[in-house]
């Protein structure tokens, strides 16, 4: 029987974000509601201990946090008007308005902080922290900079919007393409979050991935000609359709090159296909980020083994990808292509002439697999060292290890 305390970990990991961007829509104020399901949560695990799990226990959680907003302002009232404000709050639940085709109360708020008077920076580190549950060493990780640079990021974008009375508002519909960009950017960062987690044992982070696919099917069917959505899904599509095979049974992360194919989800990887040819098609002039990355996902999908990868054909994507979005991070999967197709010692040469990765683990993990198959081991053993210190998770690491441990090929 699940405890409640593990009950209260469970919703909070699971639903904390929509819980806040429903509090966050009722109440027009990110720290009012940011408080007041934390106060929620509090009284959760005092009251689920004595009355038991509620059968909605999301529903309990926003109805309870809402009727804390509604204490917070009735406490705090400076001003004439605010008990009518809290009563209006307590009995209502305002919905976007009728012309507005953004429904979803997560993707709605996630438009609200991106924000175009807000560093493209600020936008997607305010999404994820604040509408997406991760935390701040986790946006750290997901925007590749320091914690520190993170929280001020964040710190300046809240003063910002204080200082700017920025309303928490759901946008008009003719201001969505403007603020697109940054909507992209943090599904996406939320999808790699889950896909391969900055910290913890979990080797995925299914709960991030579901998400991010719920909330890029959204994002289609409200711009379904937008190349940039159309390549957002197919990508995230082509990697989830490996869930199946990617995590051993000791809860360790399975390399490509060493998963089942047959355990892919084919109905996934067909859509992911589908919409690459869709985005590629829509794309004539002018490559799309997102729709590169989902043809080299699609490179993949279509090899019927690691050994028959069409390598030449991922090296010429990641060279149209670089030439349209250069990032350390594309160099980087660049470099493990060329490990593959030219040896581990031109995959290392290419590593090593990334600048900007030196604290990123996942740098370093793939160091050290590159030394270890050229029989540099005890380098190997340095690098993998690194990885751990700068926070490769768990399952990640056994990988690593287990890679370590096998003869270099």
């Amino acid at each position: 029987m699940t405890s409640p305390e593990d009950a209260v970990e469970r919703v909070v990991r699971e639903e904390f974000p929509r819980i806040l961007a429903t509090l966050v829509r009722v109440t027009g104020d990110v720290g009012l509601a940011e408080d007041s399901v934390q106060e929620a949560v509090l009284r959760a695990l005092t009251t689920w201990s004595r009355d038991g799990v509620p059968d909605e226990p999301r529903a309990w959680l926003t109805t309870v946090a809402r009727r804390c907003a509604v204490d917070r302002i009735r406490r705090e009232a400076q001003r004439d008007g605010k008990e009518a404000e809290a009563v209006w709050l307590l009995d209502s639940d305002p919905e976007p308005p009728p012309d507005s085709v953004v429904r979803d109360d997560l993707l709605r708020l996630v438009f609200t902080c991106c924000h175009p008077t807000l560093s493209p920076e600020a936008q997607v580190a305010l999404s994820l922290r604040t509408l997406c549950g991760l935390s701040t060493a986790e946006v750290a990780r997901a925007l590749l900079v320091p914690e520190a640079t993170a929280a001020k990021r964040l710190t300046r974008a809240k003063q910002k919007i204080a200082a700017a009375h920025i309303p928490y508002r759901v946008p008009s519909d003719a201001e969505l393409p403007d603020r697109l960009a940054g909507v992209l950017a943090t599904v996406y960062l939320v999808f790699n979050e889950g896909y391969a987690p900055s910290s913890g044992d979990a080797a995925v982070r299914q709960d991030l991935v579901d998400e991010a696919i719920r909330l890029g099917r959204l994002l289609h069917g409200l711009m379904p000609d937008e190349p940039g959505v159309i390549g957002l899904l197919a990508l995230m599509l082509l990697l989830d359709c490996r869930r199946a095979a990617r995590v051993a049974p000791d809860g360790s992360a399975v390399r490509l090159a060493d998963q089942v194919r047959h355990r892919w989800d084919p109905v996934e990887a067909r859509e992911g296909v589908a919409l690459v040819a869709e985005g590629v098609r829509r794309t004539p002039d002018r490559a799309d980020p997102y729709v590169v990355q989902a043809a080299i996902a699609g490179c993949h999908a279509l090899a019927p083994s690691y050994e028959e990868t069409d390598w030449d054909a991922v090296i010429d994507w990641y060279d149209v990808l670089l030439a349209v979005r250069d990032s350390p991070s594309a160099r980087l999967g660049r470099a493990s292509a060329l490990a593959e197709r030219d040896g581990a010692a031109a995959g290392l040469a290419a590593v090593d002439a990334i600048a900007g990765l030196e604290h990123h683990a996942w740098w370093h993990g793939a160091r050290a697999e590159l030394l270890h198959r050229l029989g540099r081991d005890d380098e190997a053993r340095d690098e993998r060292v690194d990885a751990e210190r700068l926070g490769l998770n768990s399952g990640a690491l056994a990988s690593l290890d287990s890679s370590l441990a096998a003869p270099p090929r």
